[in-house]
């Protein structure tokens, strides 16, 4: 570590980038308040997720859940519902356990010490920074994929920032260049620095405040830093699903298993379509007669959604169908709704597509 900082000018490099954080830094609603709980609400959800995506779930999920109390004890499905489209639900599921825990554990106060936040649940290095240097003006690095491809330019560091054993390089760096007295300002000048001008792949070297300071700008070498090996090969899954209507005109929808990928949110019924398979839709159609033995009638492909996760692309053949048989559904995961109150269920990205298309023309 003595070696990586040797002859490098912190307090330099820290003044600088405090001072261009404060004259330049974006107006954004979560840095119009100090409450800890909801600078918490939006680091997680800054996580994976764009800042203009952010703001209008973080303005609408602080209206909803304005206290550690409210979000503590709401409804699960009412959380997800304020999450829906966000993505990565386990964050906000994490988030209310973790939340409970401080209300039940803690009195209610967000804890200030990274001991004490580290053991909640979900609560990892980074937000542990992130929170206590921006809520509690602690000294505490905040060490994201964002932070460190600012420091693996600044620095020169030439290790893969995807390996575990890699993180701790930067922590141990960080610890000794965080301003003691404006760790909040710099912290969030290194994520704005990211964000705004050090980008991934054309960095704004020339508008950069820290620019004397960075070895990679004087080495030549900004835009090969980070180091990141590519990411594993995405799987590709055909799908197919159904809006299926009863004599009422209900649409029939699933609840998803209560773990796993987007687990609990809700669904039209759908399936995996392979190469050894029937017709898509002869399996749908064996899919009712196994699952919920009822028979139902097929009709034309109506739309075709394509969704892409980190490791997973979905892609959806819609069809349209009717039911045949009479309705035998009583289960709590598999219910008939109106077209109205479906708006009141949490929906993957990939399902409000259908109802976009399907439900709301």
């Amino acid at each position: 570590m003595t070696e990586i900082l040797q002859e490098f000018d912190i307090n330099g490099f820290r003044d600088q980038l405090v001072h261009w954080f404060e004259e330049h830094k974006r107006d954004l609603p979560w840095r119009r308040t100090n409450d800890p709980y909801r600078i918490w609400v939006s680091e997680v959800m800054l996580q994976q997720t764009r800042v203009d995506t952010v703001i209008p779930y973080y303005n609408n999920f602080v209206q909803k859940f304005p206290t550690l109390q409210d979000l503590a004890y709401a409804e699960e499905q009412e959380i997800l519902k304020a999450w829906e489209g966000l993505g990565y639900y386990s964050r906000v599921r994490n988030l209310q356990t973790a939340v409970r825990e401080v209300v039940e554990h803690y009195g209610g106060k967000v804890p200030d010490t990274k001991k004490d936040i580290s053991q909640l649940k979900g609560v990892g290095p980074y937000t542990a920074g992130a929170v206590l240097s921006i809520a509690y003006h602690k000294p505490e690095p905040a060490v994201d994929g964002n932070v460190m491809r600012v420091i693996s330019r600044v620095l020169l560091i030439e290790e893969d920032i995807g390996k575990a054993k890699t993180r701790p390089i930067f922590e141990k760096a960080l610890a000794k260049m965080i301003s003691p007295d404006k760790p909040s300002e710099f912290n969030q000048g290194l994520m704005e620095l990211g964000a705004l001008v050090c980008t991934p792949k054309s960095p704004g070297c020339l508008l950069c405040p820290v620019r004397e300071h960075c070895r990679a700008y004087h080495a030549g070498k900004e835009k090969s830093l980070p180091i990141k090996e590519k990411k594993t090969k995405v799987t590709v899954k055909n799908m197919a699903a159904i809006v299926l209507r009863n004599q009422k005109g209900e649409v029939l929808i699933q609840r998803r298993p209560d773990s796993g990928l987007l687990a609990k949110l809700w669904q039209f019924p759908n399936v995996e379509v392979t190469k050894s398979t029937d017709s898509p839709q002869e399996c749908l159609e064996e899919f009712f007669r196994s699952e919920l033995e009822i028979s139902v009638k097929i009709e034309s492909a109506v739309q075709k959604v394509e969704h892409v996760f980190s490791h997973l692309v979905w892609n959806i053949t819609v069809y349209e169908g009717t039911l045949l048989s009479e309705n035998h559904v009583t289960s709590e995961d598999t219910r008939w709704v109106d077209e109205n109150s479906i708006e009141s269920y949490p929906f993957p990205v990939s399902h409000q597509k259908i109802i976009e298309q399907q439900i709301r023309r």
